[in-house]
């Protein structure tokens, strides 16, 4: 029958171990994301729970006791034993296909487009691209990382911000020309309005900021992706609202117009998603660092 470990809360030890190595609280708290007082509780709770005291404190500094310079050693490397299994861990799945979860429409309006330069920069790397409105759950979902619409509030999770989400009429050229076009704002009371069902009340934000009133934002057809609400514009259906990212390609294309110069700022905005150990894995690095590369030029 195998003994029960005695193990003490693994919080405290991570505590201990950093704040030995720096010999600050300050940059163990620092290194392990958190205060530092959660960082004094943690080793305080640790010492309760030995008995020991394992560190001195002297004004300002704090100094290795006997005790926990006999203990550190130990800790420090049962840790590199855990991040070099790891590592090895996350090198065993180096083979398999890099997993990319994100919303159909940035997908098909900013990846897809700038997918084959990834490629042809890792053609060693397959790439699968999922799409949902849905959060991805790391622990559930086969997914190596995700790109996410929102607040970027996703706890537990390495989040980094792509790009701001500004918003802005768009329509086909032929819409915004002609003796009947939209010279002014408040000529979209004289034609229809697209809607995605995720941000309904996105015209009405626009317009108030425009000083625009009279125009009827509850009507005008609804759809569920972004895209294909652009794709209604292009073809004439009506006016869509686009962001900077998903509409710059029709555009520049002249598929679509902007035919008023505000643009709308938004907190939320796209975010790179994926666990904090990902990043190890050379297949998710390369993706990351090929993503960032491009914000400059697109952001």
């Amino acid at each position: 029958m195998t003994a029960f470990r005695r193990l003490p809360p693994l919080n405290g030890l991570r505590a201990f171990e950093a704040a030995a190595r720096h010999l600050s609280f300050t940059r163990a708290a620092a290194e392990l994301n958190v205060t530092q007082a959660a960082i004094s509780h943690q080793i305080r709770m640790l010492e309760e729970r030995l008995s020991v005291k394992l560190f001195v404190r002297r004004n300002r500094t704090v100094l290795l006791s006997e005790a926990g310079q006999a203990y550190l050693p130990a800790l420090r490397d049962a840790f590199d034993m855990i991040d070099q299994a790891t590592d090895r861990l996350l090198r065993r799945d180096e083979g398999g296909p890099l997993v990319i979860s994100s919303t159909a429409s940035f997908a098909t309006k900013w990846l897809v487009p700038r997918l084959g330069a990834f490629q042809t920069q890792h053609p060693e790397i397959e790439v699968q691209l999922s799409t949902s409105f849905e959060l991805v759950d790391f622990q559930r979902d086969a997914v190596d990382a995700a790109i996410r619409w929102g607040m970027g509030k996703w706890t537990g999770l390495h989040v980094e911000r792509l790009f701001t989400q500004d918003i802005f009429p768009v329509c086909a050229p032929s819409m915004a020309k002609g003796k009947n076009g939209l010279k002014q704002p408040g000529d979209l009371a004289k034609v229809t309005l697209l809607h995605t069902t995720n941000a309904r009340d996105d015209w009405r934000l626009w317009l108030t900021a425009a000083g625009v009133k009279g125009v009827d934002v509850s009507r005008g057809p609804v759809f569920d992706q972004v895209f294909t609400a652009l794709q209604a514009a292009i073809d004439g259906v009506g006016v869509a609202l686009g962001q900077t990212q998903l509409v710059e390609r029709d555009i520049a294309a002249g598929r679509l117009v902007q035919p008023f110069d505000l643009v709308l700022p938004r907190e939320a905005a796209y975010y790179f998603v994926c666990p904090p150990t990902a990043l190890k894995r050379r297949k998710v690095k390369a993706f990351h660092d090929w993503m960032l590369s491009l914000i400059p030029a697109v952001a």
